[in-house]
Formats: C-alpha cells, sequence, structure tokens
C-alpha cells in the first residue's frame, strides 16, 4: 500500500506485512497520552548500558562460551563486540532519531510494519526475559558460594526471590533505580578491576592453557562452528546497550545523550569482557571454565579462590550478586518499557500501557514482565535461558538494522554500511546456536504474528462496531 500522506493505522485495516514505502507509519497511541520523565543524564545511561552489560555475560557466559570455543573465546569476545557496535550504532542514530520508549518495537513500526515492529516487541520481550532468568538464576549461584552453603535446592527460591525485590525497586520509578544500579555497577567494577589486577600475571604464566587455541573437532562439531556460535553467545552478553535506547523517553537531550553513551559503554564493556576472558582461560583452563559455569554457576569465583583464596572469591562472589541484581534490575526496565509501548498500540491489552499516577513507572508492565522472568526461572538451566536469549535478541537486532537502513539522509548519523553488516551478521548466527533452540524461538515467532493478526482482528472488529 502506497501512502502519499501520513494517516493513522486507525483510517486503514489490517493487513499482511507489507513496506510503506513513502512516509513511515505513527503510532495508534493517544498523541496527549502519558509521557515518561526526562531524568537520565549521559552519566546515567552509561551506567545503566554497564549496568546491563558488566553482568550475565561476564559472569556467566564467557564460561559458556569458552565450553564451544575453547580459547578461542578470547577471539569470538572481540568478534562479538564489533557485531555489538555494528547494532549499536544501528540503534543510536535510531533513537536519536525517534526517542520514546519501546526501542526497536517503535522503530519497526515507524520505518517498516506494523508486522514488523510487533515482531521485533516480541522478539525483545522473549529474548531479555530470558535474559533475566538467567541473571536471577546466576544471581542466586553466587550468593549461595558467598554464604558458603552448599544447598543447589535453595537456587530456584533465591532466583525467584531477586525478581521479586528487583520488581519492588523497578516500581518505586526511574530516579531510584537509577541510583540503585550505579551502586550496584561501581561495586561490580572495583571486584572485576581486582580480580583482574591479581590474577593477571598467573594467567600470562599459563601460556600452555591457550594451546590448542581452538577447541578439538569432534564428529558433530568443527572449531569453526564453535568459534562463530562463541560469538553468538557473546553477542548477547552485549546488547544489553539496547536499554539506552528502550529508556529514550526517558533520557535528556537524548539524539547527542543515547549514541554517546552506546558507544562509551561498549568500549568499557569489550575491555573488561576481554581481559577477564584472557584471565579465566588462563587460570582455570577453558574445559575447566565450562563445567564450573554449568555445574556451580559461579566460575569466576573459582578462579579468584585459585589465585587469591577465600578473600579473594568472597569479594569477586559480591561483586557477581551485585552484577547479577543489577543485570536484573536493568532488564525488567528495559522489558517494562517495551511492554508499555506494545500496550499503548493494544498489541498487547491496554491496561499495560498505562503509567502509575505520578507518571513515573508501567506499573501493570512491570508486573506483567516479573511474572514471565519468574516463569522462565523456573527452567533452572542457565544455558538453556542464555541460548534462548541469543536466537531471540539476534532476530530482533536484524530488525533494528532493517529499520536503519530506511532512515533518510538527514537522519543518519552513521553511513549505512554499519547496518548492512549488522542485519547480515545478526541473519546468519541465530542458526549456530542449539538447533533444539532455534526451532522452538521459529515456533515462538509463528505463534506472535498469529497472535498479532488476531489482535488486529478483534481491534479492527471493535472500530467497526
Amino acid at each position: 500500500m502506497y501512502l502519499s500522506k501520513r494517516v493513522t493505522f486507525d483510517t486503514i485495516p489490517f493487513s499482511p506485512c507489507r513496506f510503506v514505502n513513502d512516509v513511515p507509519p505513527v503510532s495508534t497511541a493517544k498523541a496527549n497520552a502519558p509521557r515518561l520523565q526526562r531524568e537520565v543524564g549521559l552519566v546515567g545511561a552509561i551506567f545503566l548500558g554497564l549496568g546491563s552489560i558488566i553482568g550475565t555475560g561476564i559472569f556467566v557466559s564467557v564460561g559458556i562460551a569458552a565450553g564451544a570455543a575453547g580459547p578461542a573465546v578470547l577471539l569470538a569476545i572481540p568478534l562479538a563486540a564489533l557485531l555489538a557496535t555494528c547494532n549499536g550504532l544501528s540503534s543510536a542514530q535510531l533513537a536519536a532519531a525517534h526517542p520514546v520508549s519501546g526501542g526497536t518495537y517503535e522503530y519497526g513500526y515507524r520505518w517498516l510494519h506494523p508486522c514488523l515492529g510487533f515482531l521485533a516487541g516480541w522478539m525483545f520481550v522473549a529474548a531479555k526475559s530470558a535474559s533475566a532468568a538467567t541473571a536471577a538464576l546466576g544471581f542466586s549461584g553466587y550468593l549461595l558460594h558467598l554464604l558458603q552453603i552448599d544447598a543447589p535446592a535453595w537456587r530456584l527460591p533465591i532466583s525467584l526471590l531477586i525478581v521479586l525485590l528487583v520488581t519492588a525497586a523497578v516500581l518505586t520509578g526511574m530516579r531510584r533505580s537509577n541510583l540503585a544500579n550505579a551502586i550496584l555497577v561501581t561495586t561490580t567494577l572495583l571486584a572485576l578491576l581486582l580480580l583482574i589486577v591479581i590474577a593477571l600475571p598467573t594467567a600470562l604464566a599459563s601460556s600452555a592453557r591457550f594451546v590448542p587455541m581452538f577447541s578439538p573437532v569432534t564428529a558433530d562439531r568443527s572449531s569453526t562452528f564453535g568459534l562463530i556460535q562463541a560469538v553468538a553467545l557473546m553477542f548477547v552478553a552485549y546488547t544489553g546497550y539496547g536499554r539506552i535506547a528502550t529508556l529514550g523517553e526517558e533520557v535528556e537531550n537524548p539524539r547527542r545523550t543515547i549514541p554517546l553513551a552506546i558507544i562509551v559503554t561498549l568500549f568499557i564493556a569489550m575491555a573488561f569482557y576481554w581481559l577477564i576472558g584472557l584471565v579465566a582461560v588462563g587460570v582455570l583452563g577453558a574445559d575447566q571454565l565450562a563445567s564450573a559455569t554449568l555445574s556451580q554457576g559461579a566460575p569466576l569465583e573459582v578462579v579468584a579462590g585459585q589465585v587469591g583464596g577465600a578473600p579473594l572469591a568472597i569479594v569477586l562472589a559480591l561483586g557477581a550478586t551485585t552484577a547479577m541484581a543489577g543485570v536484573l534490575l536493568n532488564l525488567v526496565l528495559g522489558l517494562s518499557r517495551v511492554v508499555l509501548a506494545m500496550g499503548r498500540r493494544r498489541d498487547l491489552p491496554a491496561i499495560f500501557g498505562q503509567l502509575n499516577a505520578a507518571q513515573t513507572t508501567p506499573t501493570a508492565a512491570v508486573q506483567l514482565v516479573a511474572a514471565i522472568v519468574m516463569g522462565l526461572v523456573l527452567i533452572g538451566d542457565v544455558k538453556t535461558t542464555w541460548s534462548f536469549s541469543a536466537f531471540t535478541v539476534l532476530i530482533y537486532y536484524a530488525l533494528t538494522n532493517l529499520a536503519a537502513l530506511r532512515l533518510t539522509r538527514k537522519q543518519r548519523l552513521y553511513p549505512a554500511v554499519f547496518a548492512w553488516i549488522g542485519l547480515a551478521i545478526c541473519l546468519l548466527l541465530p542458526f549456530w546456536v542449539d538447533a533444539a533452540v532455534w526451532q522452538w524461538g521459529l515456533l515462538l515467532i509463528a505463534a506472535g504474528l498469529i497472535w498479532h493478526f488476531l489482535a488486529q482482528q478483534i481491534t479492527s472488529r471493535r472500530r467497526r462496531s
């Protein structure tokens, strides 16, 4: 359908996915709908990004990726960072051009088509809910180690409890959530820096740990497969920068703040990831690192215990628990803002598009996110939840890059080649995770599109009546 002038989707019937070739569609949400307050500056945005990245990925996914690629995880970390940078530049210029809550869900509606916009929101909720469940499980693993309690049965109850506590914090509003996040991130970074300083000499003296660089070839897995799978798994760890974009409605001076915050966040995160990967593989070896991740959920505490004894292990466990809590807090924040945007457009029930009386928190959206995350926590397997997150988030960022390619020359801040690279890789990597994961992911996409079709039909009938 070709539109010669701007219209709203209230005026046209729902149709299967087609691109709008001229002017991007606008929101069906009311123009005067209550908006969240702009309370996040540059430093706060960077801390939000770091709080989302320096957490589950650095404490859990490095070990999972080492199991896939061996010492070549040290190659996967910067490769994933390059991919994340391409996607980050796309997210940055989209958020600068359209600074509202919802991230690629909103960009898909504005520059692509309602089907693709909805799909982006659907994938984001699935991906980041799985990441949040992984963070909650990681938190309980490190907390039990910190308290020296050998009781695996307590992991699920503690994971569910931290989801409830973080949800309560998010419900207090952005300003207090941002302060809590800054404290958590600072504690985490100090603990990681201490580990790097103490463990680096041991890691550099253990050159045998890095040979051979690639995992041995097996009957069903090549070294190339392992490396690419590790890149896909590590990419998910970096995508916390997207939290800055999804909070676009609450960021001050978004056209300047959002791009700068995303770039700075990615640079700092990559440095920490690579150094932690170096010391973890150098001290334990890739196989033992992967084994500690899957069996104990606290691999870096094992590293700390070997190079610094019990005192360093305790400090590291404390940093890990604050990191996991920070990631969980940021994920619930970002997820609730996407659910808010979907509720405003009636892609979810309208109650999820409402704010509290002070217009600082989408209460119903936060509560829905908490319920979804708690359901995924019950899976109890960090590898499954993280791999599922990898597939769904790559589809989400493929749509981000596609939307960035639709920007006009005036709106574009960076060359289109970055979006093309990001799009190509995001379409390739999802199918390098375990087959069962991407097959379930495809079923989730189909279910989402069916839901969207039915929701649009119901909405259309109500309007006619």
